[in-house]
């Protein structure tokens, strides 16, 4: 396994990530430990959950995930050997069942959020605290375009107190650390500026959507994860098992994503496809297992600090751990490019 330092906090996290999304959902209590045990015997030290979780989202579902996670640790006494990372939801009118008042990540909500998700998980502090999507307007979730209604005024001095209400969770020692998720790049320096200027807990990474279907990362937020040593945490590098190509030509796999996922989705547009198809060509052409390739270009890039895969099964999750062990040669890098340039962010709107 390969470690990259997460920001400026000096912890080494595995370059592959264990997401735990699908946990309470796709995946039993038992095998979610399963894959926990299998994770840390092969090398990987870091697991991200969120509050939110299981997916797709329900009342009946929600905190499932957490909660399985914390049996674990319960049993197998290996809180310590895990660097752990969390979220606390954004603005969630959609999410009825989040009843919260006022700012998404006012006081009150974030020590709400925060002491339900310690006890669920059988824990004293959660080592990187994310805000799992911003509370103010954005192009995110396939949005391609920043649209004028989207300003938000107040959203600088939203961020400033935000970090005063996360500074005051890190002083009490419930977190670590702190990072974005679901970030724009006005974002993420504005956030990193308000910390530098006000002597606060600065952001130690950032948690978006990066892979073959999705590259908008590379736009705007690469160079600021290089220059601001805040590196991206890759979530859906297989665009939710699309790039594994199980899912072309119509199938749709028994207990895979999409067969509890019925919302639709931005890996299903028709040219995110046809991108699918040429990418698993690719693969095919050079010997390479799909899903590892995919993988393996998401793990080469200097930008990210971890890459955070999920599996239903322990066969996928051996799969995709063993892409650390893939170089993708200079013909296939090409190749990819190739396709990348005429189709690029085929996934967004």
């Amino acid at each position: 396994m390969e470690y990259r330092k997460l920001g400026n906090t000096g912890l080494d996290v595995s370059l592959i990530c264990l997401g735990t999304m699908t946990w309470g959902t796709q995946n039993t209590e038992n095998e979610a430990h399963e894959q926990m045990d299998y994770a840390l015997e092969r090398g990987i030290n870091f697991f991200d959950t969120a509050e939110l979780y299981a997916i797709p989202p329900s009342a009946e579902t929600q905190g499932l995930t957490e909660e399985y996670i914390g049996t674990w640790f319960k049993n197998s006494g290996k809180r310590d050997d895990v660097i752990l990372a969390s979220k606390v939801v954004g603005p969630a009118g959609h999410l009825p069942w989040f009843k919260r008042p006022g700012a998404a990540f006012s006081a009150g909500n974030v020590k709400t959020a925060l002491e339900n998700s310690l006890k669920r998980l059988n824990t004293d502090y959660i080592d990187l605290y994310q805000l799992h999507w911003p509370d103010r307007g954005v192009n995110t979730f396939g949005t391609l375009d920043y649209k004028a209604d989207m300003y938000t005024p107040e959203a600088e001095e939203g961020i400033l107190n935000t970090l005063h209400v996360l500074n005051d969770q890190i002083k009490a020692g419930k977190i670590r650390h702190i990072g974005l998720s679901n970030e724009t790049p006005w974002g993420a320096m504005k956030f990193l500026h308000l910390a530098e200027k006000h002597n606060l807990p600065r952001m130690q990474s950032i948690q978006n959507a990066y892979n073959l279907l999705n590259r908008k990362y590379e736009i705007g937020l690469a160079e600021v994860s290089m220059y601001e040593n805040c590196g991206l945490l890759a979530y859906s590098p297989l665009a939710r098992g699309r790039l594994s190509g199980k899912y072309l030509g119509g199938e749709i796999p028994e207990g895979s994503a999409k067969s509890t996922d019925s919302r639709p989705s931005r890996w299903d547009k028709a040219r995110a496809v046809q991108a699918t198809q040429e990418y698993v060509a690719v693969a095919e052409k050079h010997g390479l297992d799909p899903s590892q390739m995919a993988l393996a270009f998401v793990n080469s890039q200097s930008f990210v600090t971890s890459n955070i895969i999920g599996a239903t099964t322990l066969d996928q999750l051996r799969v995709n751990i063993e892409s650390i062990d893939v170089t993708l040669s200079d013909d296939v890098i090409e190749e990819i490019n190739a396709i990348h340039v005429s189709n690029p962010t085929p996934s967004e709107q």
